[in-house]
């Protein structure tokens, strides 16, 4: 009976994301989605607790593609072809649709999109309105990202809209090496493990089943034939759905698509190819041995750090940092936010599982940690929201939930990192 359950269970979560994607199929765009804000309510405070302090990280707004070679090369690849007289009607227009594509990401490649900034603005303002205790008088707000760009004017931009919110805050802001080893944290070892040789064959396995580009690449084409031997056709088509996924954070997203080129089904498709590699790369996957999340051990016990400090002042404001989706996805796992640092052993039970990607790491992808405190009488209690929804975290007492003492939580969390091993 636990066996039958446990099939109808994973069933059901494998249909759940494939309901919301045909709804939406912006979803398919994983890290590509642009930031879509609460999708929930937030709970009430237990009585007598108000919010004093945030601790946050997130990913910046977002951004156009990150180098030339993503814009470039479809184009000559269709320019090349269209020479020869080889596209199809709708192959010529995409080379059309590619060239605006291309124009408007000309020397701005990586960088933060108008929609990334407004998404920051539109966070801060939802933080200071939630939360307007933190935010009230004189108090200081600390700030860093790393020192990317489109990073720095996401920060910029959150700060900018709470000064309008309380131009009395006294703002701190940075962006240095100095603080590269939690805010970005380059660790060798684990990288080298993303992708063993077992991980890749189980991928590579897990791909062909859902690896269905031949329809796309032979509707561009009038010569089928040049299309099978003279195009790299896997590569041309995965780029046009990167394409599609990401026009959804630029301009151009009003006046084009590239969706219309697949079938639902084909986004799906390429949607669980791009789960798994997130899991397994990132999440805490056996195939890497599910160590990945702790890339972001540095993050958070600085978190951790950074709140021991914060919480003994009587008005201590909010710590915020901004980075990456490589950073806001294993520290999501490391945390276990709504249990997304389950292991799952087959790939093919990851959607099944709920582990949708796009839950996780959008552009503007945030943790906040909420700290709230009982004048009267009670314990420190903290609750975190993924991407301005509550999430439940991994611990035994659950009575408050979606808020837990802080002190269960430090110290559940502490002993997780300790029991990590360089």
């Amino acid at each position: 009976m636990g066996t039958i359950m446990a099939g109808f269970m994973l069933t059901a979560m494998a249909q759940e994301a494939k309901e919301e994607i045909m709804q939406n199929i912006a979803l398919t765009g994983s890290n590509y989605l642009a930031y879509r804000g609460p999708q929930k309510q937030l709970t009430k405070a237990p009585k007598g607790y108000q919010p004093f302090y945030i601790s946050h990280y997130g990913r910046h707004g977002s951004r156009y593609l990150i180098g030339d070679t993503d814009y470039n090369w479809p184009v000559q690849t269709l320019e090349k072809a269209d020479s020869l007289n080889k596209l199809s009607p709708l192959g010529k227009d995409v080379l059309r649709r590619m060239n605006m594509i291309r124009n408007e990401a000309r020397k701005r490649t990586g960088e933060l999109s108008p929609l990334g900034a407004l998404q920051h603005r539109q966070i801060a303002r939802r933080m200071y309105e939630r939360f307007p205790e933190v935010f009230q008088g004189d108090v200081c707000i600390d700030a860093k990202s790393t020192v990317v760009i489109r990073c720095i004017l996401s920060m910029e931009n959150e700060l900018q809209e709470l000064l309008i919110k309380n131009p009395r805050l006294r703002i701190t802001h940075d962006a240095s090496e100095h603080d590269m080893y939690f805010m970005n944290q380059q660790d060798d070892k684990l990288y080298n493990m993303k992708m063993p040789r077992r991980a890749q064959l189980k991928y590579d396995e897990y791909k062909r089943q859902h690896n269905n580009y031949s329809r796309v690449l032979n509707s561009l084409f009038n010569d089928n034939d040049y299309a099978t031997y003279d195009v790299d056709g896997e590569r041309l088509v995965s780029l046009l759905f990167k394409h599609a996924c990401n026009l959804q954070s630029t301009e151009l997203r009003k006046d084009i698509t590239l969706y219309d080129l697949f079938t639902k089904e084909e986004l799906y498709e390429f949607w669980q190819q791009a789960n798994a590699w997130w899991y397994i790369t990132y999440g805490p996957s056996p195939l890497s041995g599910g160590v990945q999340p702790f890339s972001q051990r540095n993050l958070l016990r600085n978190i951790i750090q950074q709140a021991d400090s914060c919480l003994q002042l009587e008005h201590p404001g909010a710590t915020l940092r901004f980075g990456h989706e490589t950073m806001v996805m294993p520290l999501t796992c490391l945390l276990n936010l709504n249990g997304y640092g389950e292991p799952i052993d087959d790939l093919n039970q990851v959607n099944a599982s709920g582990w949708h990607n796009y839950n996780i790491f959008p552009m503007g992808a945030n943790i906040q940690f909420i700290f709230y405190r009982n004048k009267k009488k009670g314990p420190l209690l903290v609750k975190v929201l993924l991407n301005e929804d509550e999430a439940t975290l991994p611990l035994s007492d659950q009575s408050l939930s979606p808020y837990y003492k802080w002190e269960d939580v430090r110290s559940y969390y502490l002993q997780k990192l300790d029991s990590y091993q360089e």
